[in-house]
């Protein structure tokens, strides 16, 4: 049984990946380190509990989300759809292999986002013309990043929220809203099959998930409130923290 502690770390834990997560993405740079540090698991159980959290702070994202009237699920179904079997796939694989490939290649695509977010000032402010037609952009982003999101993970909004920016012309404010979307979906299938594995600590995710639909709550109505230039500088932010936290990690091993 885990010291009584833990649980305390775990929620505080949760509630701010859920805040910074809903904005921006990048809520599980803050929550892997912790339970990897805390909790005596394999790495499997470690990473199964993580989406249990993760779905809760996903899931009350996107319910504000859609209140707020800034996403309509009736237009997501193709990308729900696509996601799922992305992270379906991924999930199963990573169960059997290491994803060291993908811990090398992801920070320089993630500096490459920060610093064309950077130098675009005005990247996301307004809608703008559709550069791909909805069905195909689905089904691209959707396998690919459901896939990434369910192998690994690091930095999922990110990409989502810059794909609906450059190929579907969302404003940031509308991208954010729609990542959570998929972010909920590529969560929710990832703990079906770690589940599935007995790969998932329940009271811990449980703990830790309570605090993530405080911070999502706070995040989301924080998004809904301000708009575009709140989440410019916490988007650019958050894709250069998990950039400098894998580079750490490919970089420093002995």
């Amino acid at each position: 049984m885990d010291p009584a502690w833990i649980y305390p770390v775990l929620f505080f834990t949760g509630t701010a990946a859920g805040f910074v997560d809903s904005i921006a993405g990048g809520g599980g740079l803050m929550t892997i380190p912790i339970l990897l540090s805390v909790l005596p698991y394999p790495v499997q159980d470690i990473l199964g509990t993580n989406k249990l959290q993760a779905s809760f702070g996903s899931g009350s994202a996107t319910w504000h989300y859609r209140n707020a009237g800034l996403v309509d699920l009736k237009d997501c179904w193709s990308g729900i759809l696509w996601t799922a079997c992305g992270a379906l796939v991924g999930a199963l694989l990573v169960q059997n292999l290491r994803p060291d490939l993908l811990r090398q290649v992801i920070p320089w695509l993630l500096i490459a986002i920060a610093v064309y977010a950077l130098i675009q000032p005005g990247l996301g402010h307004e809608e703008a013309r559709a550069r791909m037609h909805q069905q195909a952009f689905y089904a691209l982003f959707g396998l690919g990043i459901g896939f990434y999101d369910g192998f690994f993970g690091p930095g999922t909004g990110s990409f989502w929220a810059m794909a609906y920016v450059l190929c579907l012309g969302f404003n940031l404010t509308r991208a954010t809203a729609h990542t959570k979307v998929m972010n909920f979906t590529s969560n929710l299938v990832s703990l079906l099959v770690f589940a599935a594995g007995n790969h998932v600590l329940y009271t811990e995710g449980l703990v830790m998930g309570v605090g993530q639909l405080c911070g999502a709550r706070l995040g989301s109505r924080m998004v809904i409130a301000r708009g575009t230039k709140f989440i410019r500088p916490i988007f650019i932010t958050a894709a250069l923290a998990v950039t400098a936290k894998l580079l750490y990690q490919n970089y420093t091993k002995k």
